[in-house]
């Protein structure tokens, strides 16, 4: 009969595994430092942008990245560190994270991964910077819709100018 210590391993390693191939990317962050409360409205803020922090331990979090064939990241779980699983949209999860970690200098964003590519920290600002998903759609929406709107324009200053030369033409013959 195993251990419970042991079992409690090899559930945390197969739930970091499962959530690796689960999640379109996750990040490495470094939280020492800081407070239960500001843990707490993490989580929090995660919940709202569909991603969650899993904390284990570090030589767990090792042989999960190991197995999932990700050597690279092995060497920034160091210290207490925490896992944030993405679901769907990294750009808001990477957007809470980097003004998280600007209000809490304790919070240190590590790297991740996204979609086949090991991220830098300074690959997460990157993503932070990016406008959201909506936004996106907007400005798509608007350029799909800048010709059109041009043409109407155009059709309706032909047809004022139109009216206009007829008027003119009226105003000739009753005088």
């Amino acid at each position: 009969m195993k251990k419970i210590g042991l079992v409690v391993k090899e559930i945390s390693e197969n739930r970091i595994k499962s959530k690796i191939k689960e999640s379109g990317a996750f990040f490495i962050i470094k939280y020492s430092g800081l407070s239960s409360p500001d843990v707490s409205s993490l989580r929090q803020g995660l919940k709202g942008s569909d991603a969650s922090l899993f904390v284990a331990k570090n030589s767990v979090a090792r042989r999960a990245l190991k197995s999932a064939g990700l050597e690279t990241l092995i060497t920034r779980v160091e210290g207490p560190s925490g896992f944030i699983f993405v679901k769907d949209e990294p750009v808001g999860t990477s957007k809470l994270l980097w003004d998280f970690a600007k209000a809490h200098e304790n919070l240190k964003l590590e790297g991740g991964y996204l979609k086949d590519r090991v991220l830098e920290k300074k690959d997460i600002e990157t993503l932070a910077k990016l406008p959201s998903k909506e936004a996106l759609r907007a400005k798509v929406v608007v350029t799909l819709n800048a010709p059109i709107s041009g043409f109407v324009i155009v059709l309706n200053q032909t047809l004022k100018k139109f009216v206009y030369c007829l008027d003119q033409i009226k105003q000739k013959k009753t005088s």
